[in-house]
């Protein structure tokens, strides 16, 4: 394992590459707000349209499950979007109750943008990687990440 910096918390040493994944989550989020500050756009707006660009007209619910996020994070996210012009919400001629999401023309014109943005970062995060590290560190990343969300946690054993 990587050695602790004098700035770790001694506490941190008992989970030293879970610390390591915090500082990692901190810096890749605080980079990728400020690039989308920069379009006007706040933290997990882009992961919306990013699903809207490649499927338009999903209802409420679908963007839910698509993203990963709670129901209030995505209701502000989709009001503010809608704001900002860069979608609509109407019903769905099945179910007035269900809300379908479509981008409009500034919208879609998000696409390269945001495809830019996110080769940006992808440069920035693997520059000092060998393209065979940055293969490792994507799969090793999914490994751990089914790791924590897998339903069976092991018990720590007993002493």
């Amino acid at each position: 394992m990587a050695a602790l910096t004098p700035r770790t918390p001694s506490t941190a040493g008992e989970g030293p590459m879970s610390y390591a994944i915090f500082q990692l989550a901190r810096a890749h989020r605080a980079r990728a707000s400020a690039m989308l500050r920069e379009m006007e756009l706040h933290p997990g707006q882009e992961l919306l349209l990013m699903q809207l660009l490649d499927r338009d007209g999903q209802t409420q619910s679908e963007l839910l499950e698509s993203v990963g996020l709670d129901h209030s994070t995505v209701s502000k996210s989709l009001r503010r979007m809608q704001d900002a012009g860069l979608l609509v919400r109407e019903p769905a001629a099945h179910d007035r109750r269900v809300m379908v999401v479509h981008l409009t023309d500034k919208g879609r014109a998000t696409r390269q943008p945001l495809a830019d943005m996110w080769r940006s970062l992808e440069e920035t995060s693997a520059r000092d990687l060998s393209a065979q590290e940055a293969e490792a560190f994507v799969r090793i990343a999914y490994v751990i990440a089914d790791a924590i969300n897998s339903p069976a946690v092991p018990q720590e054993e007993s002493k």
